[in-house]
């Protein structure tokens, strides 16, 4: 039971670093009803800058969480501006498929900046732990503070994000832009800057889904950008331009992850090393072959 627990806290920890990521990708889906595929880039962006203000210019972490996120919500910004605002009125599809072109260019950017060097953030947790349950034999059930503040952190700026969408004029500008672009320039709202802002968000929170990842006392590397892409099953498990959906698919794929690799080496290793990156993707399927929508998103009705 003890491993059991520590399976489960651990993949709500990264579960929700998971939904932090999906969120990005719902709410610059909903404004531009554009897939970014470049998240990836701006998250391994924000670890990088991150580790430049904490570690090369010797900033506070917590400075230089908020200065990397303003950095890549920047950077966002002027890659909707540059590379996605000309694709207006054009298909969806050929949007989708500038942003693998500008992940491209972000990769690129991001092994020039590492240059093959590893580098930390120098994040206050590091690998230190917290015993929840002790034993006569030691600790039943430790607990990392990184997966407490993976979990608290992200939670809490979710959280905070839902209740500006929800209640700032701005939040109820983004949300009616989301409805029905028309009806919000009717009603004098500029999308435009709808679409800039959605993309400065969705830049931010990739930002700092890329700090809470390296913050646990590792180095961090270019290649890290990957771990984005498993935040796309959590994306479609939800419902794609579902923000609850988001949060619940990211914390259940969390959850799935943390307890296949516990238990899978254990009583199915047949299925080879690292099958948790695997599963994600098998529960997407699953899902998509019962709920095409996802289990939050919103059903197209055609009427013919």
């Amino acid at each position: 039971m003890s491993t059991f627990i520590t399976s489960v806290i651990s993949g709500l920890g990264t579960g929700a670093v998971y939904a932090l990521l999906a969120v990005s990708f719902v709410i610059i889906f909903r404004a531009t009803g554009v897939l970014n595929f470049a998240q990836p880039g701006l998250l391994i962006l924000g670890s990088f800058f991150c580790s430049y203000f904490a570690v090369s210019m010797g900033l506070p972490f917590f400075v230089a969480v908020i200065l990397a996120m303003i950095v890549v919500g920047v950077l966002g910004m002027v890659v909707e501006r540059v590379a996605i605002r000309p694709q207006v009125g054009r298909p969806v599809f050929s949007a989708a498929l500038v942003t693998v072109g500008v992940l491209t260019i972000l990769l690129i950017v991001a092994f020039r900046l590492f240059d093959s060097a590893a580098r930390t953030i120098n994040d206050p947790w590091q690998l230190n732990q917290l015993c929840l349950v002790s034993s006569e034999t030691g600790c039943a059930i430790p607990i990392y503070h990184n997966t407490i503040a993976r979990f608290v952190i992200s939670m809490a700026v979710l959280a905070l994000l839902g209740w500006w969408l929800s209640r700032s004029r701005i939040g109820l500008a983004m949300r009616a832009t989301s409805l029905d672009q028309e009806a919000a320039l009717a009603q004098g709202i500029d999308v435009g800057r709808m679409f800039s802002l959605s993309w400065a968000i969705g830049g931010a929170l990739a930002a700092l889904a890329g700090i809470l990842l390296a913050a646990n006392g590792s180095v961090v590397q270019a290649t890290d950008a990957l771990f984005a892409l498993v935040a796309l099953p959590a994306l479609i498990l939800g419902g794609i331009d579902s923000l609850k959906g988001a949060v619940i698919g990211g914390l259940l794929i969390g959850l799935v992850s943390s307890i296949t690799s516990t238990y899978q080496p254990i009583h199915a290793s047949w299925l080879g090393p690292n099958f948790e990156n695997v599963v994600p993707y098998l529960v997407m399927i699953l899902v998509l072959l019962i709920r095409p929508y996802g289990l939050f998103g919103t059903k197209e009705v055609q009427r013919v």
